[in-house]
Formats: C-alpha cells, sequence, structure tokens
C-alpha cells in the first residue's frame, strides 16, 4: 500500500436548491424539483425528515449506524448551520506518499495492520501529513477529499483556538477572568467563582453527567443547550467540587465556553472563526457549524463540519502556535504552550486538548473523530470515523493504536 489512496470521491450529489436551514423548513417549489431530479438528494432530503420528525427530536446521539453514515456528511441539511468561508489560496499539501503498509498495532492482544484498521466499518477517513506533506490518504467508498463530516467534540480544541485569539485581540481580558463577567446570568450559581481556566481545563466543580448512553444524563439532556436554554440549565447545577480541584468531562460547559466568546467578541464564532483561522491560514472547503434554531448560536462544544484535509490543516495551525503563512500571529506567543500543559486536576488535559506523552496533544470526538498532533515530529493525522457507538464501542483503542503505529514508524 502505498501513495495516496482513494477509493471514491463523494458519491452523494447534492440539488442546490436544498434548503440549509432544515430544521426550521423543507424545501420550496423549486428546491422540490430539484429533490425529485436527483434522487441521491432525495434520499437526504427523507433522512432529514426522518431524523427532524416529532419524537425523535434530532438525538444523534441515538441515531442509527446507517443514518449517521449519510447524515454525518451532509449535516447542513439535517440542523440549521453557519458557513464558515473557505479561503481563495488554499494552504497547499503536497503530496509525498510513503508505504505505510507495514505499520501494525495490538488491541487486546491481538495484531492488526493499517489495512485491517481501514477495512473496519467504523473508519471513514485517514490523512497523514508529515513535514507539511501528504504522506497518505484513505477514504471510505462513498467519501473522499471533498466531503465534510460531523467533527464533535473535536470542535472544542478548536473553540479553545478561539479563545486564544480573542485574549490576543484584547477581547477577553485572560483566563482568570471569572465566567460571570462575560455570562452575568450565572451570577449566584454553582458558576460563580469558577474562570475560563477552570472550565477550559474541565474542572468547574459543577455536577455534570456525561453519559452518551443514558437518555436522562445532562449530555442527552442538554448537550447541544444554547443561550438562555443553556444558562438556564447549567444555572441549576450542583456544586460537587472546589473549581480547579476536579476533572469532570463536560459539554455543556463548553457551549458556556462558546458563549464566553460570542459574548466577548460581539459576534458569532463562525465570522471569527472565518476572519481570524479559516481563510488567512487557507483552509480548501467550506466548513458549517451546527447553530441552535431558539439561539442561532454556535455550540463551543460541538459541530463544526469541515473536510480531512482542512482538519488536518487545523493542526498545522496549532503546531505553528497559531502563526499564520506570512507570518502573522493569531494566538498568544505562549498560547499552544499552556493550552498542551497538563492541568492540575487531569494531567491529561490541558485547554480542551487531550494530551499524550512526548508533547503530542489530540482533538478527540465522539464516534471516532480525531485529530493527533505531534510536534515533535511534525505530524498530523486526522481521522473521520462512524463507530458503532458514541463512546465504549471499542473503536477507540484501534484509533489509539493506529496512531501510535504510524507516529513510530515516522519516527525521525
Amino acid at each position: 500500500m502505498t501513495g495516496i489512496e482513494r477509493t471514491s470521491r463523494i458519491a452523494l450529489p447534492l440539488a442546490a436548491a436544498l434548503c440549509l436551514q432544515a430544521c426550521a423548513s423543507g424545501p420550496d417549489d423549486a428546491g422540490m424539483a430539484a429533490v425529485e431530479a436527483d434522487p441521491e438528494a432525495a434520499r437526504i432530503e427523507a433522512l432529514a425528515e426522518r431524523l427532524r420528525a416529532p419524537g425523535n427530536e434530532g438525538n444523534v446521539l441515538f441515531w442509527s449506524t446507517e443514518d449517521r453514515r449519510i447524515a454525518f456528511a451532509n449535516i447542513e441539511h439535517i440542523y440549521p448551520t453557519r458557513r464558515v468561508r473557505a479561503s481563495e489560496t488554499p494552504y497547499p499539501l503536497p503530496a509525498a506518499p510513503r508505504d505505510l503498509s507495514q505499520v501494525t498495532y495490538a488491541v487486546e492482544g491481538v495484531e492488526y495492520s493499517l489495512q485491517d484498521y481501514l477495512d473496519l466499518p467504523d473508519s471513514i477517513g485517514m490523512i497523514v501529513v508529515q513535514d507539511g506533506q501528504v504522506l497518505f490518504e484513505d477514504y471510505a467508498e462513498g467519501h473522499g477529499a471533498e466531503t465534510p463530516w460531523m467533527s464533535f467534540s473535536v470542535t472544542k480544541s478548536i473553540t479553545s483556538l478561539l479563545v486564544g485569539a480573542a485574549i490576543r485581540d484584547g477581547y477577553i481580558g485572560g483566563i482568570d477572568d471569572p465566567v460571570t463577567d462575560y455570562l452575568p446570568r450565572l451570577k449566584g450559581s454553582a458558576y460563580e467563582g469558577v474562570t475560563l481556566a477552570d472550565v477550559l481545563q474541565m474542572a468547574s466543580g459543577v455536577a455534570w453527567n456525561e453519559d452518551y448512553r443514558d437518555a436522562d444524563s445532562d449530555v442527552s439532556r442538554a448537550g447541544a443547550a444554547n443561550g438562555v436554554t443553556l444558562y438556564d440549565y447549567m444555572g441549576q447545577l450542583p456544586r460537587a467540587a472546589p473549581p480547579g480541584s476536579a476533572f469532570n468531562y463536560n459539554t455543556g460547559e463548553t457551549n458556556l465556553v462558546g458563549a464566553v466568546l460570542r459574548a466577548a467578541i460581539g459576534n458569532n464564532a463562525s465570522a471569527y472563526l472565518e476572519s481570524n483561522i479559516w481563510r488567512p491560514f487557507g483552509m480548501e472547503h467550506d466548513a458549517h457549524w451546527v447553530v441552535t434554531q431558539d439561539s442561532g448560536a454556535e455550540l463551543g462544544g460541538c459541530c463544526l463540519n469541515a473536510t480531512l484535509r482542512d482538519y488536518a490543516r487545523i493542526g498545522l495551525f496549532a503546531m505553528a502556535n497559531g502563526v499564520l503563512p506570512d507570518g502573522t500571529p493569531v494566538l498568544p506567543d505562549d498560547w499552544m504552550a499552556r493550552s498542551t500543559t497538563p492541568s492540575s486536576a487531569q494531567p491529561g488535559y490541558g485547554y480542551l486538548w487531550w494530551l499524550g506523552p512526548d508533547a503530542v496533544y489530540s482533538a478527540r470526538g465522539i464516534f471516532g473523530q480525531t485529530l493527533f498532533v505531534d510536534p515533535e515530529q511534525g505530524l498530523v493525522i486526522a481521522l473521520h470515523g462512524n463507530a458503532e457507538r458514541a463512546a465504549g464501542s471499542g473503536y477507540g483503542m484501534h484509533i489509539r493504536g493506529i496512531t501510535t503505529g504510524i507516529r513510530q514508524a515516522l519516527a525521525h
């Protein structure tokens, strides 16, 4: 297995007239005619209608694997989104094919090859970039270099980058600022005395249940809440530990980080991402960030949808410490170093980044979304995934195995 390998480019052509705010309405007459003329577009629209149907409530945690396989590539036709426009001069990713066929890894005592990993039904796309060159690229059937995909919690790390940009721009004073300075509606709640650093490190001390399998857990009930709905829900949660003392993974809280960002910049997060990172760094394709219908605001903890190559470029941006190709700094000079410093509450976590050995860090999302960065080797690995379950399916062990195996094989 050598070079850049692709099975096929996106195999789901979309009618241009499909509704972009699908949660609010269906296609108009012209759009319906376009849908009827395009069987694949009609299939996507039928899926969107079913997933939006009363009783289903659009809860992605409980969609079937087959539905997700289509929906994750077409999320802007299911949920309302805000577009993040691509650059007119994409950051180049030249091909430098490497034979990685000898890469192996073990899961629970069983040895697997790279091809075994790619053959997993969970594996949707992989790109390996080292020293700015694409060593390997592979896509599952129906997926391709131009296919966007639902990111889930990979977006948390992008929100962290935007917080850094807002600090450099002077919109946020610093990470020691109290959250309530930006979200006064939370004054008097358990968030009184919680700093931005605490929530970036998932250590606010506020109680939260992130069990994706429990329909009554906090993440199932409010993981996609935003605006006043989010503030009211989070504001009634009890305190479980002193701020900064205990790590507790909390998607609702990262949506609060997104709310802090929007309050500070006085704009939406998509526009800020577009103007500060997406276009200036040279992202090749438009992205779409899911917004909640009641607030029209992006979820700080989820759901920027983008191509695999552009996620790799985000990794390159982070590895460059937030400096654009023309030398312009976007982040504070020490932001990535601080973001990837172990917190006192959890040595394996920084400012919304997971931390590994040897200065490795990663962004991870449910169902297998991954952005893996190894600055010492100049290595970025990005993955699109569709695991059987949001978490706990065993696919995560394969992700850790294959990224470690590739890293070892490419060690300078």
